[in-house]
C-alpha cells in the first residue's frame, strides 16, 4: 500500500534533496510544496505560503499519510509556519504523521554532551528562539517525530559546505586555534534523508525527539583542515582572534549591506559576510548524543572522508545569505 507524503519547504536544500530521494522509494509517493514553484517542478508540486493555515488544511485534505516540515527562512516564517501547521493538523479527520525539522540550536548555549531530554533554550539567536517556538507549537500534535540535526553538510549545502569552501579558498578561515575547537556536530545530508525514511516507516504515537549528528563529529578546526585537503587548498593559515573580530565586527556589516544592495541590483557573487554567531558556534563545547536515532532506526553514519570526497567533487560557487544552523 502506497503512503502519500507532503514535503513542506521542498524548494529548500533539505526539502528538495528529500523530495528527490523519496521519488525513488518503494511504497512512498512524495509531493513537494513551497512558497514558489521551482523550475522543473512536477505538476503535482503545490505552491502556497507555509504560514497560511487554511492553505495547509486544504493541502492535507487531499489525503496525506504524513507531512515533513522542512520549512526554513526568517524566524517569523519558521515559528509562524509551525503554528499554522499545528492548526491544520488539528483539523477534524486529519491523522497525518508529522516529521518536523528542528535544530540543535534549540539547546542554546549549553555545553557538554546533550541528549534529547535537555531543556530547550533559545538564548543564542532569533533563529534559535524561532526553532524553540516551533517545537512548542507542535508539541501537542498526536503523532510527531521531531528531528534535531546538527550542521547538515553535503554537496550543495549552502551553509556548511559551499560557504565553508568559499571561505577556505579565500583564506578567510583556516586554523582558528581555540576559537575553532568546538564540536562540529556534522551530519551528512543522505543520513538525514535516511532518518526521515526510517521515521516514515516506523509506527508513530505521541511526540518524540531525535538528535541527528555523526557520533565521531570532528572539531571545526579539523573539519576545515580535512575539507581544505579535499579542495586542494592546504596548508591552512592560522587565523588569529584579532583578525576574526575584525571580520565579524567591522567587515561583516559592510559586506551584509553590499550583499543586500547587490541583490536589489541583480549583482551576485559578492563575498559573504562572516556573522558573529558562527564564532560562538565554532568554539561552543556541545556534542549531540545521537544514540536514540541510531538505535531506533539502525542508522549507519557516512564517514567524514567519504562525505567530504562527495562535497569536493561537487564544489560550486558561494551560496546565498546565511540562515543559521
Amino acid at each position: 500500500m502506497t503512503s502519500r507524503i507532503l514535503i513542506l519547504g521542498a524548494n529548500g536544500y533539505v526539502g528538495s534533496r528529500l523530495l528527490r530521494r523519496l521519488a525513488h522509494a518503494e511504497g512512498l509517493e512524495a509531493v513537494g510544496a513551497g512558497r514558489g514553484r521551482p523550475a522543473g517542478a512536477p505538476a503535482s508540486f503545490l505552491a502556497f505560503d507555509a504560514t497560511d493555515a487554511e492553505a495547509l488544511r486544504n493541502a492535507l485534505a487531499a489525503g496525506f499519510d504524513a507531512v515533513v516540515n522542512c520549512v526554513s527562512g526568517p524566524p517569523a516564517v519558521i515559528a509562524g509556519g509551525a503554528r499554522a501547521l499545528a492548526q491544520a493538523l488539528d483539523s477534524p479527520g486529519c491523522a497525518a504523521h508529522l516529521i518536523h525539522f528542528s535544530s540543535m540550536a534549540v539547546y542554546g548555549s549549553v555545553s557538554g554532551e546533550v541528549g534529547e531530554s535537555c531543556p530547550l533554550n533559545g538564548d543564542v539567536s532569533a533563529y534559535a528562539r524561532a526553532k524553540v517556538q516551533a517545537e512548542q507549537a507542535l508539541r501537542g500534535t498526536r503523532a510527531a517525530t521531531i528531528l534535531r540535526p546538527g550542521c547538515i553538510y553535503g554537496p550543495g549545502s549552502p551553509q556548511w559546505t559551499e560557504r565553508i569552501g568559499a571561505w577556505l579558498r579565500a583564506g578567510r578561515i583556516g586554523d582558528l586555534g581555540p576559537l575553532g575547537d568546538g564540536c562540529s556536530n556534522l551530519v551528512y545530508i543522505d543520513d538525514v534523508c535516511r532518518a526521515v525514511q526510517a521515521a516514515l516507516r516506523a509506527p508513530a504515537a505521541g511526540c518524540r525527539a531525535y538528535n541527528l549528528a555523526m557520533p565521531d563529529s570532528p572539531s571545526w578546526n579539523l573539519y576545515f583542515e580535512r575539507y581544505a585537503r579535499h579542495l586542494g587548498h592546504v596548508p591552512l593559515r592560522r587565523i588569529g582572534a584579532r583578525r576574526l573580530r575584525l571580520e565579524t565586527r567591522l567587515l561583516a556589516p559592510a559586506l551584509k549591506i553590499a550583499e543586500l544592495a547587490g541583490r536589489r541590483l541583480g549583482v551576485h557573487g559578492l563575498p559573504a559576510p562572516l556573522p558573529p554567531s558562527l564564532l560562538r558556534l565554532w568554539s561552543q563545547d556541545i556534542r549531540l548524543d545521537s544514540r536514540r536515532a541510531s538505535q531506533a532506526w539502525d542508522l549507519r553514519w557516512t564517514p567524514l572522508e567519504e562525505g567530504l570526497r562527495q562535497c569536493a567533487a561537487a564544489a560550486s560557487p558561494p551560496p546565498g545569505p546565511f540562515d543559521g544552523p
